[in-house]
């Protein structure tokens, strides 16, 4: 029986620059998508597939995440004195249990993959999820539980992945397939942001990950790669026949919005109000005014 996950990594140390000057003294994962921001989400969906560490790899300025998954009695007595017990429940709902959120810094901005071995401690020695904010997902079941439910199935490294445009690899890792059932991708390879003429197929990463603790090994050994940056993709590519785990890439079922992308960002909000019963209709009228 597979070891259960019940660590997340949320790498929230970057510096949002696409979105400034809004990120200038707000993280971008505090960015809302109708009402709730980006990391909520993704703490949320992470609730959902029985997650019960929630580990932060932030940088500087980012206290209002941690201010975010804190209780604020000041605003919650002004709110219950108001009778706003619906308001005391949206801000108070998604916060994990005292003694189930770390937090970390990534001092030095190196990539992903110098962000997840800044949780290394904290991790240990079992598996453990990633969670990119920046990928949102709007999914009946959520993305990390589809995975934890794989998983269990068959224990190894997982990643969601997706197709993209062959002109867009070079955006993604992408996998080399072995083999393929339509869900489940059994990979031999993968490769950072490689050339589309040289993509060994289209179908890419997202920001979703269950990974064994090897991991860091191969993230200690501190490599550059594209970008200059320690890539989390070449320490996965490392993981590939290791222990004779396999490395499996989950079609998963929902939609994928970049939130890391101005357009990608404006699409979120508008998917996601349309699928509230309380703001449908009003967003249909008023697009169709624009449209």
């Amino acid at each position: 029986m597979a070891q259960s996950v019940r660590k997340a990594v949320f790498p929230v140390g970057g510096l949002g620059t696409r979105f400034l000057p809004a990120t200038k003294a707000m993280p971008k994962e505090m960015l809302p998508v109708v009402d709730k921001p980006l990391i909520q989400y993704a703490v949320e969906e992470a609730q959902a597939a029985g997650i019960e560490e929630f580990i932060f790899v932030t940088g500087r300025s980012k206290s209002a995440i941690e201010d975010h998954f804190d209780r604020s009695y000041e605003l919650e007595t002004t709110l219950r004195e108001r009778g706003k017990e619906a308001q005391i429940a949206a801000v108070t709902s998604c916060l994990p249990h005292p003694g189930q959120i770390a937090y970390t810094r990534q001092q030095d901005p190196l990539g992903l993959g110098h962000a997840v071995w800044c949780a290394r401690n904290l991790v240990g020695d079992e598996p453990f999820a990633v969670l990119l904010a920046d990928d949102l997902i709007l999914a009946d079941t959520p993305c990390l539980t589809q995975m934890v439910q794989a998983y269990q199935r068959e224990e190894g490294n997982y990643v969601a992945v997706m197709d993209v445009p062959r002109e867009h690899t070079n955006r993604y890792g992408i996998l080399d397939i072995e083999k393929d059932d339509g869900r489940i991708v059994r990979t031999r390879g993968v490769v950072e942001k490689p050339d589309p003429a040289k993509a060994p197929s289209t179908l890419s990463i997202i920001g979703r990950y269950i990974l064994q603790p090897e991991v860091f090994d191969h993230l200690s050994q501190t490599e550059r790669g594209a970008g200059g940056e320690i890539q989390l993709t070449d320490a996965l590519a490392k993981l590939i026949g290791h222990n004779n785990r396999p490395f499996l890439g989950l079609r998963f079922d929902g939609r994928r919005f970049d939130c890391g992308d101005k357009a990608g960002f404006l699409e979120a909000n508008i998917a996601f109000a349309l699928a509230r019963p309380d703001m449908a209709e009003a967003v249909r009228r008023i697009l169709s005014e624009y449209c």
